[in-house]
């Protein structure tokens, strides 16, 4: 008898996606109407550049980079979904985490790129709800299904960097 495989994959009940779009959103209407802070603002150009190198360095490197290789292991990299082996390539080398990582650095750089000091501030918050609503349910899953094997993966490669 064949058992279903509905069950297996991480117990994260919302695409992660969400929550950076939200603080993104979010921190650029406070700005809006309810300024954090006046004359913050670094000059255009520099703004653009630097704003824009971060995120899109970050969607090349953590976030295009990861899919591709889960592509190339025959894996969906929704995290809902069943995991047949533990990538350790590419950016998984240095950073357990690198899709999150990626959410938290396109924050980072829509807060600079549009001088949104809100944005900057909602950033830790929703690093710490990818934490708690999507990075810890994945860790259990691999530990569960992986165990010493994730586990020393997990003394080799940071959470985060």
């Amino acid at each position: 008898m064949e058992t279903s495989n509905k069950k297996d994959g991480a117990k994260v009940r919302f695409p992660p996606p969400i929550l950076p779009v939200i603080t993104i959103v979010g921190g650029h209407y406070l700005s809006v109407f309810v300024p954090l802070v006046s004359g913050y603002d670094l000059p255009t150009p520099a703004r653009y550049w630097i704003g824009g190198l971060i995120a899109a360095g970050a969607l090349l490197v953590l976030g295009v980079w990861p899919v591709v290789l889960f592509d190339k292991a025959g894996q969906n990299q929704l995290p809902w979904t069943p995991t047949t082996e533990i990538i350790i390539q590419g950016p998984y080398h240095f950073t357990r985490n690198p899709m999150y990582l990626m959410m938290v650095l396109l924050c980072i750089g829509f807060a600079i790129l549009l001088s949104d000091a809100w944005t900057a501030v909602l950033t830790p918050v929703c690093a710490l709800l990818l934490y708690f609503f999507a990075i810890r349910p994945e860790e259990a899953y691999l530990e569960g299904k992986f165990g010493d094997s994730y586990r020393a993966y997990k003394q080799k490669v940071r959470r985060w960097i």
